[in-house]
């Protein structure tokens, strides 16, 4: 991939992480057990799963990806939006490095044997950040920012993703949810990769066991 292609991944990848960033500024500590459409997850234990993919994300691109402790699982930070968009700030910086078009990304949530060159791995934080903004957004009743060229790119990479790639533990995908072809393109996004676009937060508080990550 040309270093002009290269820029324009990195580009969709930084509008994507900066919208899902601008929605994360606007959590207040009471939303913090609010639900998510992740799963059991509430928006903290989101903002915290966000922040372990950013840094996974960013030691990837400083070739240290393959280390599996960086991906882990871990307690929930005690302010959630702070660590987030600290997160945020590491793998945007990481992902802006002259040197990162050379670094083979080792990325062992999706395959512990392949390297992925870097435009690709950005490929695939950006679809998750597009769909994450949304899922953080739909929690505390608001919309991300995305502008059309972020989401027209998203609507092609999500159409890539494979149906092996769905519903299985781990994956943030489910299997595409029928929408109208007439909804709007991030609606379809996220029912293409198995959220429901009718989705709406509960007032009631989750568990305290399903806040982390």
């Amino acid at each position: 991939m040309s270093a002009e292609q290269l820029n324009r991944v990195r580009d969709l990848d930084r509008a994507a992480v900066l919208a899902t960033a601008e929605v994360g500024c606007r959590v207040r500590p009471a939303d913090l057990i609010r639900a998510t459409p992740c799963g059991d997850w509430t928006v903290a234990g989101l903002l915290n799963h966000l922040s372990i993919q950013h840094r996974g994300f960013a030691a990837a691109a400083r070739g240290e990806g393959g280390d599996l402790a960086i991906w882990a699982s871990r307690p929930l930070a005690a302010d959630p939006v702070a660590d987030f968009l600290a997160a945020t700030a590491e793998v945007l910086t990481a992902f802006a490095a002259d040197e990162v078009e050379t670094v083979p990304f080792r990325l062992p949530e999706i395959s512990t044997a392949l390297e992925f060159p870097a435009a690709q791995a950005m490929s695939f934080h950006f679809i998750d950040y597009v769909v994450h903004s949304w899922d953080l957004a739909r929690s505390i009743g608001t919309r991300p920012e995305l502008d059309q060229p972020a989401l027209e790119a998203a609507h092609l990479v999500a159409q890539q993703v494979p149906d092996e790639a769905r519903g299985r533990p781990g994956s943030p995908f489910g299997p595409e949810i029928p929408v109208s072809a007439d909804a709007p393109l991030l609606d379809r996004i996220v029912a293409h990769l198995g959220r429901s676009p009718n989705w709406s937060p509960t007032a009631e508080p989750v568990p305290a066991a399903a806040s982390g990550s």
